[in-house]
């Protein structure tokens, strides 16, 4: 079945071919994207054609040359798709090691997160039904259902690293019931697999891989609630260098939509005791308390970075932060003010608190947050993205800043990256390493 703009009722899209055909050519791709300008000592500059709604400035040190060093291997998603994805119509967004998506209220930077949080999701191996539990929002607003009452969206990214560019488009029909009904993994103009819903009446999807080998495709069937790239490691036997090359794109575009860590701090949990448990933060940071009690002395030079932040952006001295165990098994977390009384954190206002647990965040790990990421990869291959919607909620102009500037420090040293959203982005333009997403009505 071929997802169309007008049958599917993803109107405003490119086409997104579910021919399961002989993989080898990408076809015509989408390239919507906003503009790109990069800020570069030498003032040069690049761009890319804009979108009728979006546009992008990136204030970060020009992608590698021949003459730049060695390439970044680490797997990070360079780019996001919205080809049609409820108020989003062919809409691409670049991503640097920082990006702050901007906009009023109504023009889709939530919307935007959470199509990144979903393909995270379907990286991690989700199925359909736990990733998108109210389908329908997703489908855009206009978009017309075909003969059998079909409709749906799109979406896809691009993951970076050490095989290249590595781009993948996903189609879901969300009506009359979720299911995937085509998929696109390519790469250097390459289609390494390509999914097809042939037979509406099974739960799968008829499935061909690039093999090169005394077939040159693979074909196989495989479920349509899941994401085929993400069971590629576990299909493909990687006997052939197509084969393997099919491994290596599958591997790198997982690695980099795996590692993503949604955040959004929640001050009214966090002024409570928590018990002692894994020292794991979760994605509210109700347990901050518990995270300090177990990094305080993991990593003392993390530490003494994120006691420097607090500094930055804490009322009054700050000398520490400290976690104490209380005599019911809880533990709460304090600010040692430098040789008078101690703060419990129950005390500071709403944006101190999301200040605290952003910092937090940013300059720990995946082994300190409570996210997915793949174990099996090294440190050095992989690099964790921070999802931060609400970015300057509830902070003073101090705060923004300094919290912009570690998250700025982290992704220039390449493990980790932050997306934000943000009503105004004003204060944000300038700064070295930050990519701005402006979103219009």
């Amino acid at each position: 079945m071929a997802v169309s703009s007008a049958p599917a009722g993803l109107s405003g899209s490119a086409e997104l071919s579910a021919s399961a055909g002989s993989p080898g050519s990408a076809g015509s791709q989408e390239s919507a994207a906003p503009s790109v300008s990069a800020g570069l000592p030498q003032s040069a500059e690049t761009s890319a054609s804009a979108g009728p709604s979006e546009s992008a400035e990136s204030f970060a040190p020009a992608g590698p040359s021949a003459s730049a060093g060695p390439v970044d291997v680490r797997a990070r998603i360079t780019e996001l798709r919205l080809s049609a994805f409820a108020g989003h119509q062919r809409a691409a967004f670049p991503f640097g090691a920082v990006t702050l998506f901007a906009g009023r209220s109504g023009t889709g930077k939530s919307t935007a997160l959470a199509a990144y949080e979903a393909l995270a999701r379907l990286g991690g191996g989700a199925p359909l039904v736990e990733v998108f539990p109210e389908p329908g929002a997703c489908v855009p607003e206009r978009a017309r259902p075909d003969g059998q009452g079909r409709r749906g969206f799109r979406i896809g990214c691009t993951a970076d690293g050490a095989e290249g560019p590595v781009r993948l488009d996903v189609a879901v029909q969300a009506e009359p019931e979720l299911r995937i009904v085509g998929e696109r993994l390519t790469a250097g103009g390459l289609v390494l697999l390509e999914t097809a819903l042939r037979d509406p009446g099974r739960r799968t999807v008829q499935a061909a891989w690039h093999t090169a080998g005394s077939a040159p495709v693979t074909r196989a069937p495989l479920p349509d609630d899941r994401l085929g790239t993400a069971l590629l490691p576990l299909r493909v036997a990687g006997k052939t260098d197509g084969q393997r090359q099919v491994l290596a794109a599958a591997e790198q575009m997982v690695v980099a939509l795996r590692s993503v860590f949604p955040c959004d701090p929640r001050p009214e949990y966090m002024r409570t005791p928590v018990p002692t448990g894994t020292g794991r933060l979760m994605r509210g940071c109700d347990n901050l308390a518990d995270v300090v009690w177990r990094t305080r002395f993991e990593c003392g030079r993390r530490h003494a970075l994120l006691v420097e932040a607090l500094r930055a952006g804490c009322a009054g001295p700050v000398a520490d932060l400290v976690a104490e165990p209380l005599a019911d098994g809880t533990v709460r977390a304090l600010l040692d003010r430098g040789g008078g009384p101690r703060t419990e954190l129950a005390r500071l206002g709403d944006g101190e608190l999301r200040y605290v647990a952003l910092a937090l965040v940013l300059l720990t790990g995946p082994g300190v947050l409570d996210v997915d990421t793949p174990g099996e990869v090294p440190d050095a291959l992989r690099t964790l993205t921070v999802l931060a919607d609400g970015f300057d909620r509830g902070l003073d102009p101090d705060q923004r800043r300094a919290l912009l500037r570690t998250a700025a420090r982290m992704g220039e040293r390449g493990h980790i990256r932050c997306v934000g959203a943000v009503s105004d982005a004003s204060w944000a333009v300038g700064t070295e390493g930050v990519t701005v997403v402006h979103l219009k009505p």
